[in-house]
């Protein structure tokens, strides 16, 4: 038997790879197949079964392109209903996987759908539990991400307090809990940076299990501090029950190199939309005006999602040599599946032809807490970090501007004034900066290094509030 972690860290994802017996299953695949088909090949196996814990909000899954690749066969828990074949198995139900067998636990809470796959080993032993979303190191899955309106969230969450109590808790403390998200990732409130355990440790360290804790506490706590969850997450739901493009032709369609009048052409009777995905330093010095900036190098795909609002928006990307298909995929893992091309030699063949270029102002962090303890009064600072980070620490007089909610919130914004930007490190900031820029306020600066350099400079003793005490 083997069992296989792939963890992709911009989604905060994990999927699963077991095999046994020359059979394998993949549980909770990305969009992209080639990495679950080549493990397959590498250890001279059969995929048999495509495990899917529950509809997906965050990315698309590979399910159905995975099932026509391989003729896996496509599974979800109990009251699930996709738009395409599937096996809708029982609550119990055993699937049989050469030498060993994965039981279906349904596990409503999260979603109704949702399951939990329990694997046993050779010897019939409880193995592991995949827990998607049901089931986190540290934490439990939100429950107030599915699209009925006849369930309130505490609704959900009661039902997650029975599944987790009734289904999860009897199993013997040794059996291992692989998760189908990590820290970062928006389907939790406080997940661990862990990305296995035990359910035995989970019983003395995760906050929703701990020893008599009640369903009426659990409810309080799990709804408690829940934020607006990102846009494109029912869009992708949606994706996931009804179906997609081939990935295929996505990536065919989004890697095609476009010669600078071709660009033009495509740009202009479209109305595409310019991603700008090169390094945060390189795109602050010179840019395509217009263009917005959300660079490859960090969560791009999350932020993608959630800030192009419209999935069938047309995108034209400028990107760094051979970063094309890695950008496209990337999109496409969150249902932006429209990418029409990329321009051959990026910012520098819009610059050799001569045409305009428009830049990011910064200041150095340090240079800035110097400004700022001199004239605090007269300068507009917006901190883009979440609600959570702001009311952790932040600097005095700040105004809290998450860039979540940029394209709600931008509309209190005063196109005459200057406005100061800081995230954590640099990287939201400059993304704040450059979709302001592109609706048209001209003046917004980009503060480099962020909150961890504020926080360590002169600024920090008389200018930012203190951590708070979490009970």
């Amino acid at each position: 038997m083997k069992v296989e972690q792939l963890y992709t860290g911009c989604l905060a994802e994990a999927a699963y790879y077991i095999e046994s017996g020359g059979e394998a299953v993949i549980i909770d695949p990305l969009r992209e197949t080639k990495p679950y088909i080549e493990l397959a090949k590498k250890y001279n196996s059969r995929i048999k079964y495509i495990l899917e814990t529950h509809f997906h909000a965050d990315f698309v899954s590979g399910h159905l392109d995975l099932a026509k690749k391989t003729g896996g066969t496509i599974v979800y828990g109990p009251t699930a209903q996709p738009a395409f074949e599937a096996h809708i198995a029982k609550d119990g139900e055993e699937l049989k996987l050469g030498n060993v067998i994965i039981k279906v636990l349904h596990t409503p809470g999260h979603t109704m759908e949702s399951s939990t796959f329990l694997l046993k080993d050779e010897n019939g032993k409880d193995y592991a539990l995949f827990t998607g979303d049901t089931l986190f190191i540290g934490d439990v899955g939100r429950p107030d991400l599915a699209t009925r309106n006849d369930l309130t969230r505490e609704d959900l969450a009661g039902l997650l307090y029975e599944s987790i109590h009734q289904k999860l808790m009897p199993l013997a403390d040794d059996v291992f809990i692989y998760p189908g998200h990590g820290a970062g990732s928006a389907c939790g409130k406080n997940m661990s940076h862990e990305k296995v355990s035990t359910l035995g440790e989970q019983k003395q360290f995760n906050y929703a299990l701990r020893p008599g804790i009640t369903k009426a506490d659990f409810i309080k706590e799990v709804t408690e501090g829940l934020v607006d969850p990102p846009s494109y997450f029912p869009k992708d739901a949606i994706l996931n029950k009804t179906g997609y493009l081939c990935i295929d032709d996505i990536i065919a369609k989004g890697t095609k190199g476009l010669s600078l009048n071709e660009f033009l052409a495509v740009w202009e009777s479209t109305n595409a939309l310019v991603l700008d995905t090169r390094n945060k330093k390189e795109f602050a010095k010179a840019f395509i005006p217009g263009s917005i900036f959300i660079g490859v190098e960090d969560q791009f795909a999350p932020w993608a999602g959630s800030l192009i609002t419209d999935l069938k928006q047309p995108l034209l990307i400028i990107c760094e040599e051979n970063k094309e298909e890695e950008v496209v995929v990337r999109l496409a893992r969150v249902g932006h599946d429209n990418t029409l091309g990329f321009l051959k030699g990026g910012i520098q063949t819009w610059m050799e032809a001569g045409n305009d270029i428009d830049s990011i102002k910064e200041i150095a962090a340090e240079d800035f807490a110097v400004l700022y303890a001199n004239d605090a009064e007269n300068i507009q600072l917006l901190d883009a970090r979440k609600e959570s980070e702001y009311n952790s620490q932040h600097i005095i007089g700040a105004e809290n501007f998450p860039l979540d909610f940029i394209n709600r919130n931008m509309s209190m914004l005063n196109k005459n004034k200057t406005y100061y930007i800081h995230c954590a490190g640099g990287y939201r900031s400059l993304i704040a900066c450059s979709i302001l820029k592109a609706r048209g306020f001209d003046n917004v600066i980009n503060i480099k290094g962020g909150f961890k350099i504020l926080a360590t400079t002169a600024l920090n003793k008389t200018s930012y509030v203190a951590p708070r005490t979490m009970l």
